[in-house]
């Protein structure tokens, strides 16, 4: 299998692992969306990880030597993205569960780690599954498949909402890759390090957020997300509702005065 689910203490590893470039398959795609739905209601875990088996890339996105689907006509071939799945029997095909994975809404936090090449689909995944980012020094994001002909990648990534819109529009629009420097400077990612850190940067941060009461950090992931497209009225009284909620959890949760004190450093 292309992807590892690995637990430990109270921190999920999703790691990559399918050859030098990390090359992502169908099979990754709906393994990683039952893993991440695993995730989400593991009461055991806080946090995740998402990055590259063993010092190697993140990855290079989807493989695109091959098609991974039948022969279809053009009215099977909509039929397919009309409906998810049908037919699908055994073995994944695409379009498939990358949509899965994209729509996916998450609650749960999720730290990347990114060592060189973060492509195509792959950086849909890193942008969609992971709210904190820290990158090795020779990192690449890129959306290369205007290249090719396959256009159109920004708008589910909500590209123009994580860059500035003129970074965002190059990025799409002349195929060109962003680097460390570059992507740090419009916060597209925490932190640049050197690659023999990257892992040990990486859970140190994660760790840092499971030190937090599980549902608050729920609440904060809930704030982060639907607070951003509502008005200020709106946004005020839902995270006041939020925060309402996160303090009826207290008790039930330990959660003391001396809270900040008992807690590990």
């Amino acid at each position: 299998m292309s992807l590892r689910y690995e637990k430990h203490g109270n921190i999920a590893h999703f790691i990559i692992d399918n050859g030098p470039m990390n090359v992502l398959l169908p099979e990754f795609h709906k393994e990683f969306y039952h893993r991440l739905r695993e995730f989400e209601i593991d009461p055991d875990i806080k946090v995740g990880l998402f990055y590259g088996a063993d010092g190697r890339c993140f990855s290079v996105g989807d493989d695109l030597k091959s098609m991974h689907k039948p022969p279809r006509t053009r009215q099977e071939e909509l039929a397919a993205f009309l409906f998810l799945h049908q037919n699908e029997g055994d073995k994944p095909m695409r379009p498939g569960w990358e949509h899965d994975v994209c729509a996916h809404r998450r609650y749960k936090p999720i730290v990347s780690a990114i060592e060189s090449y973060c492509l195509g689909i792959a950086f849909s995944f890193c942008l969609y599954h992971s709210d904190v980012r820290v990158a090795a020094e020779n990192v690449k994001f890129g959306l290369t498949g205007i290249k090719f002909g396959a256009g159109g990648g920004s708008g589910p990534k909500r590209l123009a909402r994580h860059l500035p819109f003129t970074a965002a529009y190059w990025m799409a629009l002349s195929g060109e890759f962003m680097e460390a420097e570059e992507a740090y400077r419009y916060h597209l990612v925490n932190k640049i390090v050197p690659s023999d850190k990257l892992i040990a940067t990486a859970e140190e941060m994660a760790g840092k957020i499971a030190l937090n009461p599980a549902i608050a950090i729920r609440l904060e992931m809930e704030g982060l997300e639907l607070g951003a497209d509502l008005s200020k009225a709106d946004a005020y009284h839902f995270g006041m509702n939020l925060y309402r909620m996160g303090w009826m959890a207290n008790e039930s949760e330990g959660v003391t005065a001396n809270y900040l004190k008992d807690r590990k450093k």
